[in-house]
């Protein structure tokens, strides 16, 4: 039966939890802003879109999910699928695959499949988290130096034309070295001084995120540098190269029902596999991680629904695909939160920045958001992780290799299905070693499955 935690978190719930999850939920509200224009920025969307996302999936994912503490919304994992999404299908496209991929969500939580995705392995999952960090690293160089690459004629790459910004990791570093000649200095120095901030920081300020802190302080500088000194960088709301412009405004947009007909389905329907993998894997993942913070115990099926509904309603109010965030999650658990309140206090908080604070947030310099995705990114990237796999078995190095560069070079959802099909047959071939084995004590190390 569906039941979700927050409903096993009310029962003997008193003041003294509900003081301290608002303290975490307000805290980890600050820390999900910068991160959700720049994960939005990242996809090719309104900025607009990463804060509807934390708030309304963020709350979805608190309110059903199987999690005490986890906290959803929009992630680096997602970026790579949605920025191809919206250059080929645009958002309403993204909006039908997110719903779908929602639905999909919800039918592995009923049917109990929650407990399939533990058999993945570690090594596809660092080859696709890797690769991930790659793709969102790279596209930020043109923020980070300020490049401002002319397509006002189509831009001839690799045999093919574009009008805009390739989503190929290989055209797109192609356009980014045909346009070094217009590196903003400025721009670069900018970013420059945020991102070692941001390193600097963290190594002696936890509970205060520097990114939130870096783009509040380099939105001053952009202001007060413009005014007196003239010195201009692209901000969020106006792009030297006037080829893209946001608005976030101050309200939540009215629900609005994607495309449904049976050709758009049927075409998205890869894609829409795609997001519910990625969707379930990292939610998991982070609900597993968040267990042994707090020693606790997620229902994988019923956080399957939760993270369905939420990607159902997400794009509704014009939002992105959402999943646990173990960043978020882990800094939540950090600051006291303890029940699923504290993520419904985040997307509270959210949508209060948004009411008051978010037509502001048009001044924020993309050269501030591009430093904030190449911390992600470092972070993301796994380094630990593969350098432990690149000492370890060669089969696992191979296998870490071709989903990494899959996700780099060819697409995350191609990634996605050969990353499966390996994990069955790395548990077709466990299983079938084990029918070997005589019956007495293992010495198996269930190493690199999550």
């Amino acid at each position: 039966m569906f039941k979700p935690q927050l409903i096993n978190s009310l029962k003997g719930y008193n003041s003294r939890t509900f003081v301290s999850d608002l303290i975490a939920g307000i805290i980890v509200g600050i820390v999900a802003l910068p991160l959700a224009i720049a994960f939005a920025i990242a996809s090719g969307v309104n900025p607009a879109a990463g804060l509807f996302t934390a708030i309304i999936a963020g709350f979805c994912i608190s309110a059903f999910g199987g999690s005490t503490v986890q906290i959803g919304g929009p992630t680096g994992a997602f970026a790579v699928i949605v920025y191809g999404v919206v250059a080929q299908f645009g958002l309403s496209g993204l909006a039908t695959a997110t719903v779908m991929a929602g639905i999909l969500l919800i039918l592995l939580g009923a049917f109990k499949m929650g407990g399939l995705v533990k058999f993945i392995p570690y090594t596809i999952v660092t080859g696709f988290t890797a690769g991930i960090a790659v793709t969102i690293a790279a596209g930020q160089i043109g923020d980070f130096f300020g490049l401002a690459p002319d397509f006002s004629e189509p831009m001839k790459i690799l045999g093919e034309e574009y009008s805009k910004m390739p989503g190929d990791f290989l055209p797109k570093i192609i356009v980014y070295i045909k346009s070094a000649s217009t590196i903003n200095v400025y721009s670069f120095i900018m970013a420059s001084v945020c991102l070692a901030f941001i390193f600097i920081w963290s190594k002696f300020i936890k509970k205060i995120p520097g990114s939130f802190i870096v783009l509040i302080l380099a939105t001053v500088a952009s202001i007060l540098l413009d005014k007196f000194c003239g010195l201009k960088t692209d901000t969020i709301g106006t792009f030297a190269d006037g080829s893209r412009h946001f608005v976030i405004p101050n309200t939540l947009p009215a629900p609005q029902l994607p495309d449904f007909s049976l050709s758009t389905i049927r075409m998205l329907f890869p894609t829409a596999v795609s997001i519910a993998v990625l969707a379930a894997i990292e939610s998991l993942l982070s609900a597993v991680v968040a267990d042994g913070m707090t020693g606790g115990k997620h229902d994988s099926n019923t956080e399957l629904i939760g993270q369905g509904i939420a990607n159902i309603a997400s794009p509704l109010f014009g939002g992105i695909p959402a999943t646990g965030a173990i960043a978020r999650t882990a800094t939540n658990i950090k600051n006291g939160g303890r029940t699923p309140i504290a993520g419904i206090v985040h997307a509270l908080t959210l949508l209060l920045i948004l009411l008051f604070f978010g037509k502001y947030a048009a001044y924020i310099p993309m050269a501030a958001l591009a430093a904030v995705l190449i911390n992600v990114a470092w972070n993301m990237a796994g380094f630990p992780a593969i350098r432990s796999l690149v000492r370890g078995q060669k089969s696992d190095t191979a296998v870490f290799a071709v989903t990494f560069f899959i996700t780099v070079f060819v697409d995350l959802t191609v990634a996605i299905e050969v990353g499966l099909g390996l994990a069955v047959t790395a548990v077709e071939k466990r299983s079938f070693f084990r029918r070997k084995q005589v019956p007495k004590k293992s010495h198996n190390t269930q190493a690199n499955y999550i």
